[in-house]
């Protein structure tokens, strides 16, 4: 970012021992940008393409509003004439170009507050660019994904979504998200994709912390939102490898999606899962609440532990800021796998309170599991 264009040719004869060099450097090098923000080559048309860089007149002095793009299928011949594909444009909303990032159909051009679509039209103009919207923010360069023709972001206090339009993303976990978070380190928050999940991920720095150390999920599938804790510092998704690869901060490459244990360790340690739900209650929430069964609803699925199990709570409170006064926790486990997997068919509890929660966890290795549609006894017991 903001820094100078370099080319590496991978077809060369030991070309992982020859390092890049300088794009302007290239024999036959024709007023190629030497500083950008951003440099990707169209899929489709096969233009070398640089986003806020120099201009033609004045090498070496980056404008931070011009996109200058290449000869067709050449990577050194920059300066446009009437027999080649070269030119420039320059946006006139903003103070800078952030990011770009390729869909199917056009390149999208993020400003500090506005986006663009840039399309190949052919010539004589080869590309041409219209303003989407004037009212968004963006958090840093990396902070967007596309899937296919789907552009998804994290803005300064909010989520986006591109698919024809700009729209914000209702979130779930949006105060939890931006009310903790290191804006000061905020160039590191990146966005990845995770499509065997059907999910967004972006990873940040909350605010104790200079690095990476949390992540927001979404599901653009269920339209559902989940957090978590997690250090990683880049992402490369499924497609060459069977499944997702991530860079630590400890200098070590992990694979995702790979057993149901964390492979840092050794021997490969249990990883704590679990999800609880929100509140809920009776009617408004005036009268309490009895609990005395609860039915669970889950599957192990292809667990590796001999015995598999995980933990059923229900914690119950009197008041929407007061503490759990009472919890009750029963382990479901697997007893047999021939021909269906049985469980605990019920478990017998006892609580009481206004409003309740339900949790599922579990801490075992070997254990991976699935949940369906648990299922409690309820009734009202008074308004006391």
């Amino acid at each position: 970012m903001n820094g100078g264009i370099y080319y590496w040719d991978a077809s060369a004869v030991n070309a992982l021992s020859n390092p890049a060099v300088a794009l302007s450097d290239l024999a036959g090098a024709d007023l190629a940008p030497t500083i950008a923000t951003k440099v990707l080559v169209s899929d489709v048309d096969r233009h070398v393409i640089a986003f806020g860089c120099d201009p033609l007149e004045n090498i070496g002095q980056q404008d931070p509003l011009l996109i200058r793009f290449s000869d067709q299928e050449n990577v050194v011949d920059w300066n446009p004439t009437t027999t080649n594909t070269a030119g420039d444009l320059r946006l006139g909303s903003g103070s800078k170009i952030v990011t770009a990032i390729e869909t199917r159909q056009q390149i999208l051009v993020f400003t500090d507050v506005s986006l663009h679509a840039m399309q190949y039209i052919g010539p004589p103009f080869t590309f041409g660019i219209n303003m989407i919207s004037e009212n968004i923010t963006i958090r840093s360069p990396i902070s967007v994904a596309a899937v296919e023709d789907t552009v998804y972001w994290m803005g300064k206090n909010e989520f986006y979504v591109y698919n024809g339009g700009v729209q914000t993303l209702p979130c779930s976990v949006r105060d939890y998200v931006f009310s903790d978070f290191n804006a000061t380190q905020a160039e590191k928050c990146f966005a990845s994709v995770n499509s065997s999940f059907s999910e967004i991920w972006w990873f940040y720095p909350s605010a104790d912390s200079d690095n990476n150390d949390r992540y927001v999920i979404y599901n653009y599938l269920q339209n559902v939102w989940y957090y978590g804790n997690l250090t990683r510092t880049a992402w490369v998704d499924r497609g060459v490898n069977e499944t997702p690869i991530a860079a630590g901060r400890d200098g070590y490459l992990y694979n995702h999606e790979v057993g149901f244990d964390d492979g840092s360790t050794s021997p490969a340690s249990a990883i704590t899962a679990y999800i609880e739900s929100s509140q809920f209650d009776l009617g408004e929430g005036d009268q309490f609440s009895f609990v005395r069964r609860l039915i669970p609803d889950l599957t192990f699925r292809t667990s590796t532990a001999e015995t598999p199990t995980a933990n059923f709570t229900l914690k119950a409170r009197n008041f929407p800021g007061g503490a759990y006064l009472q919890t009750n926790s029963k382990a479901v486990e697997k007893t047999a796998s021939v021909p269906v997997e049985q469980f605990t068919q019920d478990a017998h509890i006892r609580l009481r309170g206004r409003s309740m929660a339900i949790r599922v966890d579990s801490d075992i290795t070997g254990t991976g599991w699935r949940l369906g549609s648990p299922r409690i006894d309820i009734r009202t017991d008074g308004r006391r």
